[in-house]
């Protein structure tokens, strides 16, 4: 009963794990692993075969039966109407679908299902960068820009806060420019990750006149005027929005994840700006890199069940 498969379905990859959980404070053994492109472009369908394979080949290699999987957790982008149907992910093909049943259904086995970003935050609280802090604020910086809110009792246990509309830790649609901000998926304007995702950072060094690459091949070029002239205005945009988080709910410690936090950015001039537009004098709560890596969202899943 000690075994879990986790599964981080992401804009461009999905990874899925066999793990078993150990006492409490320890991350879990992984006893298999899997990777495979997400390929969203090739429909809802094929994003439903990819998953349940997915999890099937994982079991496999770990050596389990598919007749006898042990608990699943999935997590997603977006999240999960009471009704069951897909809203707010930037896989847009999930949207307005049935995701969990359809899965369920074709696995013929119980899945459990949250936000990605905040598995991330859970694992980084349990095991991570969050761990021994009562309030966890969990920040992806990827593909899109999401957060998530994880509150640990006194007694040591930890529990994603979802909110009624499971909208909790959303600031990645708070719009910092409702107006003439860019574009984004959601239908609205100015939304803070049509500024720091790390598809919005490489297109405004193109508008900036760079070449087209993408943005880990900038950051190895941190001398570049024009990646400078990036950087220095996503450390605004950053310090604003996150500085909103912590006036509302002034967390024990902000965990940055995904790919786009590698950035030295955030937690220098990105660090200064929050200090900027925050209710206070002073910024104790730390802002940290994450400490288990990638692979935070997919652990955080396979806590899901337990």
């Amino acid at each position: 009963m000690s075994l879990r498969i986790g599964v981080d379905l992401g804009g461009t990859k999905a990874e899925a794990v066999v793990v078993r959980l150990l006492p409490a404070g320890q991350p879990p053994a992984v006893l298999a692993r899997l990777r495979r492109p997400t390929q969203r472009d090739r429909g809802y369908e094929a994003l439903v075969e990819l998953v349940a394979q997915l999890i099937l080949d994982v079991a496999q290699q770990a050596g389990l039966s598919a007749s006898h999987l042990p608990p699943v957790g999935v997590g997603m982008p977006g999240g999960i109407t009471r009704a069951g149907v897909v809203k707010n992910s930037n896989t847009t093909c999930l949207n307005g679908r049935m995701f969990r049943q359809d899965l369920r259904a074709r696995l013929q086995h119980e899945v459990v299902f949250a936000n990605d970003a905040n598995c991330f935050a859970l694992a980084e609280a349990v095991f991570g960068a969050g761990r021994g802090h009562r309030l966890v604020f969990g920040v992806i910086l990827g593909t899109g820009v999401g957060g998530g809110i994880v509150c640990t009792s006194p007694e040591g246990r930890s529990a994603t806060w979802d909110g009624p509309q499971g909208i909790a830790g959303e600031w990645g649609h708070v719009s910092l420019d409702p107006q003439a901000g860019l574009s984004c998926y959601c239908g609205r304007r100015g939304c803070v990750e049509t500024y720091l995702s790390g598809p919005a950072l490489a297109a405004r060094y193109v508008a900036l006149g760079g070449a087209p690459q993408p943005l880990v091949e900038l950051a190895k070029t941190p001398d570049d005027p024009r990646f400078q002239d990036v950087m220095t205005e996503a450390a605004g945009y950053f310090g604003r929005a996150l500085a909103t988080v912590l006036n509302i709910l002034d967390p024990d410690v902000v965990v940055l994840g995904g790919g786009v936090s590698k950035l030295p950015m955030f937690y220098e001039a990105g660090r200064r700006e929050v200090q900027k537009w925050l209710f206070s004098d002073e910024l104790t709560t730390p802002i940290v890199q994450h400490q288990i890596g990638d692979s935070a969202g997919v652990l955080g899943a396979a806590l899901l069940p337990a």
